[in-house]
């Protein structure tokens, strides 16, 4: 394959899930990773329904004895804890689970490589421009460079995307993005069925940091834990989360027996790109996908859904395009992206400018962690699972939000 229909440049979710979409619709299909599987990512491991449903799409298989099954999730603000199953949906299942992405991004690769994707390890792209539009790329693998001319351009190379970059994509300023670190941790209890949640995150002093910890089971004697902080808050600057880390575990429930004499290596950080916080998202021969286009949700700090959702949605607009030689239809997947996300990550963005207030994250916490159909409603919204049929008083409810948020006192 020298000449693909469809160069996909990054083998994670969202790269992995238009190269496999796209072979799956009988398309010529090239995936480059600089890597090799597996390979280490800075990320929670968690999966909620709406993960599990792109998988499960793909075929994926449950089964395997990496991937450990969850049923819902256990919040914690300081002394206050509410268990709360995944809910019922007529497009989700109710459950999730947790898997290790140096496991899990293999195996998805692999399922696209089943559809007839031929994957590259070791192998970096950069595009070749000529006055401004992107007309080859270069591929340089073990010392040797390769010329290649496709159709079509996935740019799926993850949060820092020097592909995008050269191609003139950049993240816009005023929109929020995430500090996070996660280390793995021995754990007796790592057959809990919950993934748990801490939203009064605390640093040594026991001040409140506008952001969250987690404790995700793995099943196989290993726990992640990890924590992540909103540039929203006007302190983040000060923010080491290596140090925030280290007060989440010691301030962790005993019954996960976590300490730093059982972490298994150093922690991992990284920035997180949220809310389609980069663009443009599409040019004449290229779209991007997945944390590359910053989709990650700012309500919860999820990414792995999104990038399996817009690798999926930009494939589709590929499809026409290439079908109808059409470059232009290209464009709908921006389209697209904007019909069925725009609200919700505009309301996302209000509601962590609002969190930036660490009284305003205390107060929401302990008020709505006392009423479990609250938190039932929250948990549906900040998991982005509202049924059909709520859709209209969902919109209603994040346009409260909206006009509570631009109503506060500034921090």
């Amino acid at each position: 394959m020298n000449q693909p229909e469809v160069l996909v440049v990054g083998g994670g979710p969202g790269g992995s899930a238009a190269a496999h979409w796209l072979a799956r619709s009988g398309h010529d299909v090239l995936l480059v990773e600089k890597k090799e599987y597996p390979r280490q990512k800075t990320c929670g491991d968690g999966l909620t329904p709406r993960s599990i449903h792109q998988l499960e799409e793909m075929g994926f298989d449950f089964s395997v004895p990496e991937f450990h099954r969850c049923g819902g999730l256990r919040a914690y603000s300081g002394e206050l804890m509410l268990e709360m199953e995944w809910p019922e949906h007529p497009v989700y299942p109710n459950w999730g689970g947790v898997i290790r992405r140096a496991d899990l991004d293999g195996q998805v690769a692999a399922l696209a490589e089943k559809q007839g994707v031929v994957l590259r390890p070791h192998t970096t792209a950069a595009p070749v421009l000529e006055d401004g539009r992107m007309t080859a790329v270069e591929l340089r693998s073990g010392g040797e460079v390769e010329r290649i001319e496709p159709r079509v351009v996935v740019v799926a190379d993850g949060s820092l995307s020097r592909f995008g970059r050269a191609l003139g994509a950049h993240r816009d300023r005023s929109k929020p993005y995430g500090l996070a670190a996660r280390g793995y941790f021995a754990s007796p209890r790592s057959q809990d069925g919950y993934l748990e949640s801490h939203l009064d995150l605390r640093n040594a002093d026991g001040a409140t940091i506008p952001g969250y910890g987690w404790i995700f089971p793995l099943g196989d004697g290993t726990v992640n834990v990890g924590v992540g902080v909103l540039s929203t808050f006007h302190r983040w600057k000060e923010i080491n989360t290596s140090t925030l880390m280290d007060a989440l575990v010691a301030a962790a429930p005993e019954y996960w027996e976590i300490s730093p004499e059982t972490a298994l290596g150093d922690p991992r950080g990284g920035k997180l790109p949220m809310a389609f916080s980069v663009g443009p998202k599409v040019g004449p021969n290229w779209v991007m996908v997945g944390d590359a286009a910053g989709a990650i949700n700012p309500f919860n700090g999820e990414g792995i859904a999104y990038a399996y959702e817009t690798g999926r949605i930009a494939a589709r607009h590929i499809e026409r395009a290439l079908g109808a030689g059409d470059p232009t239809l290209l464009q709908g997947y921006a389209a697209e992206l904007d019909d069925v996300y725009g609200l919700y990550y505009r309301v996302s963005r209000a509601f962590v400018r609002a969190i930036g207030r660490p009284g305003v994250m205390r107060t929401l916490t302990r008020v709505g962690l006392r009423s479990r159909p609250l938190m039932e409603w929250v948990l549906r919204v900040m998991a982005n699972l509202l049924d059909p049929s709520e859709r209209r008083a969902g919109e209603v409810a994040y346009r409260m939000i909206e006009r509570a948020v631009a109503m506060g006192p500034e921090p």
